[in-house]
């Protein structure tokens, strides 16, 4: 199964979403199920390492991860089976980019997989306010994560 995470820069949500989801394939022992990446619709960061806020935050509980950013292309459409969102606004840039039917139906929103969360909630993005904003979105990314690998292995453990 191949993902990408998708945000607006690459620095922030879809990295930690890549890096977390990878770590809990590995923890459960399926991290060979998962081709795992991350991008962000706009070139802003493209070769920078991750917002050192947001590591620092992940770090802080324990969880330590590196990367470059990289702008989400049309061709990923075809790498990857799920497209993962982490807001509307970046939803709406990616179906604006796909094809319609196969390629649209590969979009979906973080939050959908969050246990606390709503339809159509965002995973908020901290970079314009404080740490407390950067703790807020790595639970609801880390919850997340965790939601959509319930998903993802209770379908193939299903016959």
């Amino acid at each position: 199964m191949r993902i990408i995470f998708v945000c607006q820069g690459n620095i922030i949500r879809s990295p930690l979403a890549e890096n977390m989801f990878r770590y809990l394939a590995r923890e459960r022992g399926v991290g060979e199920k998962y081709q795992l990446d991350s991008a962000g619709t706009s070139a802003y960061h493209v070769g920078e390492p991750p917002d050192h806020r947001m590591r620092q935050v992940a770090d802080n509980n324990g969880f330590e991860y590196t990367g470059r950013a990289k702008q989400f292309r049309v061709e990923d459409f075809d790498q990857f089976e799920l497209v993962i969102a982490m807001d509307k606004a970046n939803q709406r840039y990616l179906e604006m980019k796909a094809l319609p039917g196969e390629q649209r139906s590969k979009i979906h929103l973080m939050r959908e997989y969050d246990p606390e969360g709503k339809p159509g909630l965002d995973v908020p993005d901290p970079y314009y306010g404080g740490l407390d904003g950067f703790e807020v979105t790595f639970e609801i990314v880390k919850r997340s994560c965790q939601g959509l690998m319930e998903a993802l292995e209770s379908e193939t453990s299903t016959p």
